[in-house]
C-alpha cells in the first residue's frame, strides 16, 4: 500500500487536541495590524475549534498523519 501524501499548507494551518478537536487560527492576523484595536489583536492569538463535520473530514483528507500520536 502507498504512503499518503500530506498536504503541507493543511498540516500548518491546522492542529489536533489531546482529545482530538481539530483547532485554527483566526485570519487576517499576519500583517495590517497597527491600526486595529488591542482588544481584537488579542483574540487573534486564541485557537478556535472547526466544528462542521465536513471540514473535518477535509483536513482528515488533506492531512491523514496529522491526528496521529507522536
Amino acid at each position: 500500500m502507498p504512503k499518503l501524501k500530506t498536504h503541507k499548507a493543511t498540516a500548518k494551518r491546522f492542529r489536533f487536541t489531546g482529545t482530538g478537536k481539530l483547532r485554527r487560527h483566526k485570519i487576517g492576523r499576519s500583517h495590517l495590524r497597527r491600526k486595529k484595536a488591542k482588544r481584537n489583536i488579542r483574540l487573534y492569538d486564541r485557537l478556535i475549534e472547526v466544528d462542521h463535520p465536513g471540514n473535518i473530514r477535509r483536513v482528515r483528507r488533506l492531512a491523514p498523519y496529522l491526528h496521529k500520536k507522536k
